[in-house]
Order: C-alpha cells, then structure tokens, then sequence
C-alpha cells in the first residue's frame, strides 16, 4: 500500500485508505502528515524535559497545536506547507534540546528515534514510509495510540479557536505534549495508554469550556435567532469552516463596500451570535454541510474563504473564486496570510474580487431557528422543566456530531421525523444539516430542534444535561430522560465523544459505522464499560431507545 489512514467515518471499505483518501488527500500529503505528526512526538518528547526544569515555550505550545490542526481531515492538501511545518519542527525541536542543556539538564542517550530523526525535505518522503500509522505492530496498542492521538487533535483544533481569540491555558498545552510523548513509550501498558485515553476526555471538558467563555466573552451569549436561507440581489462572500474572529474582520473590511456576507456549514451559529447581529450586510446562511460545497460554491457565484477544516479538493468551476486561510491549504488555492504583528488579516483581495461577481443564484428560501447554546437554554429552564414534568416532553436526544457523504447519513434525517412528537433533539455540529430544515415543529412554543451551535459548542450539550440532572435532583446524569444518538466524522467529533465518557454519559450510539482505529478488544473495553453502541436501522434503534 502507498499510504495508511483511517482517522475518519469514511475511510475506504470501513478499514483504512491505502491508495488516496477518501477525502481527497494524495498518498503523498497522507504520509508526510504522519510524519509531522511523528515529529510532534519528538518535540513533545523535549517539551516534557523542558518543563520539568521550569522551561516552557509559547511557540512550542502553538507549533504543536496548528499542526496537529495541520492534520486533521479535510483541512490541508498542501504538500509543500506541510514539508515547511516537518522543516520548523525540526528546527524547533533542535532549540528546545539546545535549551534544556544550557539549563543543565541531561539529554539520554536512548531518545527514540523521532526525538533525533534529521534528513532534508527531499528525503521526507522516503522517511515518512516507515513512521505512519502501521508502524505500531500490536493491533490494540495502535488502536489506543490512534483514538488518543486523534483526541489530541480535537482538543488542538478547540485550542486553537480559543487561542486566536487570545485565551489560553498552559495545563492543556502540557498535556498534548505529555500524552504524544507516552505514544513514542513501547514500555507503556495498555492500561495506562486507557487511562490517557480517558485523562484526554478531561481535557476535552476543559479546552470546550475555554473556548465557550473565550466565544461568549467576545461575542456574547448566544441566543434564539431566525437565519434567513435565502438571497439578496448584491456580490457577496461565502465564508465557511469555524473561524469566528476571521468573521468578524471580514465583516468590518466590507462595511460601506456593497458587499454582502454569507456563512456556510459550521459558520451558521455565527448568526446567534449578538455581536455579529449589527452589521446590515451580515445576510444569512447558503447551503448546508461541508460535503455538499462542490456544488454550493459554484452555484454562490462570489469568493468563498475557508477558515477551518471542512475543504472538499475544489472543482475548476470556482477554484479561482476560492481563498484559504488559518490551517487551511490547497495547491493552487490563494491563501490569506496569518495576522502580523497584532494586525488583522487582510481580506482585501477577495472584497475586490467579490465585486466583480454576480450574485449568488438562490438555491431555498426561508429561515432556520438556532441559538439554543446552555445560556439560552437555561434561561428557558423553568419552561423545559414544566413541560418534563407535565409529560409534554418524554424524552430528549442528543444527536450532535458530523454529517458526510455516505447514504447511510440519510438514516439520521430519518429518525428524526420518526421521533415521537413529545420528544426533543438537541444538536451541536452540522450534523443538524440532516433535520434542522425539517418540519418537526414544537412542543408548547419549545422548538423541536435546539440547536446549541458548531461541533466546537457541544459544550453547551454536556452543561445542559448537567443543569437538568441538578434540577431534577439527580445523583447520576444517566437516569435523565436523555438519550445520545450521535454521528461521527472526524478528530473533533472523538473529543467530543470522550468528553461524554469522562463525564460519566453511558450508552451512547455511534454512527453511521464505529470507528475503524478500534481494535476488537478496544472495542469491546468501550462496551463493556461504557455501554457503546452503533445504530441498525430507525424502526429498531427507536425500541431500544425508548424501551
């Protein structure tokens, strides 16, 4: 085989890609992602050193965190960002040994070799053949290495988002280096790389409460809001991903311009946003999730900037109308340059071109409900509790997470509208894109469809079951009405998943297929202690859930 990944749901015949990925990325990128990801751990190897004699660099702590972003699924295809980022770190990684011997530490003679690997960028390649995934020959130390490192992914893609909005927290940095650095440990046993897996749901807790207070302080709480999904008559800009503060620059820079703003995907939420709400030419959302934006950004007809993951390979048709930025990259795409020296970005260039552009041909009409973040929940509270009590409300379901190509998605829509009417979905991620265009309507003016925002503010789901566990008087959060249906499809979606586990959230159905980086005998530590689930089909997965 010419590559090795199966980091996401759609991973080629459920096992893993080997030839090109699914999402798009050639075997070269593949590997030389796994190569920066093997030099992370060397880095991370030092880090750990570093801080035990009191040293701790910032770049070192932002280094880690944007390449592990780098690599997560559908955010970069750039080979040559790529080998620039395996380039630093080895640079990077060199300063760190240089610093701890000025600080009179002892380097070991035993480093593993990702700790000490040099070779120039013409060699990566051949380099990057023998470090990738199947390098680890026992197949539920992989698992366990895998499912850890992409829960460090997703906790470096939330540390990011609040990093950017300058909130930050050393403690999270120093576990990221902490647990890549245990994955390089062949002396470490399986328990101990279980109790990493689970220490890693904790931080997921943490990094997704710092980035709530760092949106919510910056922005506001979010709140009921009605989205318009259609068009006006005037040029305009799509921006998709989740970047909220490359928003907020972007909607300052087209003031006065005659330029309008569209979010995409996991930019909707932005719209609930109170900050936001005064800009007149912040119009509304186009199209739905990530996956369909082959023929969304064609039919927009403007410029589209992609903040964050969720790029799709471009077509001809509208590559030339499309800008990257952040983590993001595409051979062949523009690429907005990262803020200078507190400056921010300039996105001057798509402004002009967007005025050259028609306007977005109108795909849907309407207008989608969404706000429902814990603030706005809570403040609902006596309502939702009311109607519990009253048996208005039987039950909720949880079914946040990703949505994707695969037909099999089509069982999420599904199951929604066979949900009986006295129960509630609560959603985060785009998997909402499945029913929050639905027609479920609402029980006593309650909304059956409370979308709480991004993947990044599921958040939001965890503090609200724990609020009604309170209310209710509860000892354990799995004795509320609550069930947990939720679908999957990249490294974001594990951290969420093992934030749940670290909460104490049992019976969770995943779907539409486990993940392939779990082992049989993984596998089976999830179900037994967890009670993990996969979904059959709506008729007998709603017997199971409401008994």
């Amino acid at each position: 085989m010419s590559m090795f990944c199966f980091q996401c749901q759609e991973t080629a015949k459920g096992t893993g890609c080997t030839i090109k990925g699914v999402c798009g990325k050639t075997e070269n990128v593949a590997n030389l992602q796994d190569l920066l990801i093997y030099t992370l751990k060397g880095i991370s190897v030092f880090a750990v050193q570093a801080r035990e004699l009191g040293i701790v660099k910032p770049e070192i702590n932002k280094f880690i965190m944007e390449s592990l972003f780098t690599t997560i699924t559908n955010a970069n295809f750039d080979r040559s960002r790529i080998v620039a980022r395996i380039e630093e770190g080895l640079k990077l990684r060199d300063e760190l040994k240089q610093a701890i011997i000025k600080a009179g530490g002892t380097i070991a003679a035993d480093l593993h070799d990702a700790a000490t690997w040099t070779a120039p960028a013409g060699e990566f390649e051949q380099k990057a053949a023998s470090v990738g995934v199947l390098a680890t020959e026992n197949e539920d130390v992989r698992s366990l290495r895998e499912l850890l490192t992409y829960g460090l992914k997703g906790i470096a893609a939330y540390a990011e988002h609040a990093y950017t909005l300058a909130y930050k927290d050393d403690g999270i940095f120093a576990f990221i280096e902490k647990a890549l650095a245990a994955t390089l440990d062949n002396t470490l046993p399986a328990d101990a790389l279980v109790g990493l897996v689970l220490e890693a749901g904790k931080y997921g807790v943490e990094v997704m409460a710092l980035l709530d207070k760092a949106n919510t302080t910056t922005y506001g709480n979010p709140e009921l809001t009605k989205v318009n999904i259609g068009v006006r008559n005037n040029p305009a800009i799509l921006i998709s991903g989740h970047d909220l503060k490359d928003l907020e620059e972007l909607l300052i820079q087209t003031q006065g311009t005659g330029v309008d703003v569209y979010t995409h995907g996991e930019m909707l939420p932005a719209h609930y946003y109170p900050a936001f709400k005064k800009y007149e030419n912040f119009v509304g959302n186009y199209g739905n999730a990530w996956y369909k934006q082959d023929k969304e950004f064609e039919s927009f007809n403007g410029p589209i900037v992609l903040t964050t993951n969720c790029l799709i390979p471009p077509k001809d048709s509208y590559k030339d109308r499309l800008y990257t930025t952040g983590v993001v990259g595409f051979e062949g795409v523009k690429h907005i340059p990262e803020r200078a020296d507190g400056q921010t970005k300039d996105f001057s260039a798509i402004i002009a071109q967007a005025k050259k552009c028609p306007p977005p041909t109108e795909i849907e009409t309407g207008e989608i409900v969404g706000g429902f973040a814990h603030n706005q929940v809570l403040a609902l509270a006596d309502k939702v509790v009311e109607a519990v009590k009253s048996g208005a409300i039987k039950r909720f379901f949880v079914m946040a997470g990703c949505d994707g190509r695969m037909k099999n998605r089509d069982y999420y829509a599904n199951f929604a509208e066979a949900l009986p009417k006295d129960t509630v979905i609560l959603t985060a991620g785009c998997a909402k894109y499945k029913y929050n265009k639905l027609n479920l309507g609402d029980i006593g003016g309650i909304p059956r469809v409370l979308d709480a925002g991004q993947c990044n503010d599921s958040y939001s789901l965890a503090v609200i079951a724990l609020k009604l566990k309170e209310v209710f008087g509860l000892e354990d959060v799995n004795q509320l009405p609550i069930s947990y249906n939720i679908a999957w499809y990249e490294q974001k979606a594990v951290i969420v998943l093992l934030a749940l586990l670290y909460l104490g959230v049992k019976n969770i159905h995943l779907g539409p297929t486990l993940p392939a980086f779990l082992s049989p005998n993984v596998a089976k530590v999830l179900v037994e202690n967890f009670g993990i689930a996969g979904i059959t089909n709506v008729e007998d997965d709603l017997k199971i859930f409401l008994g």
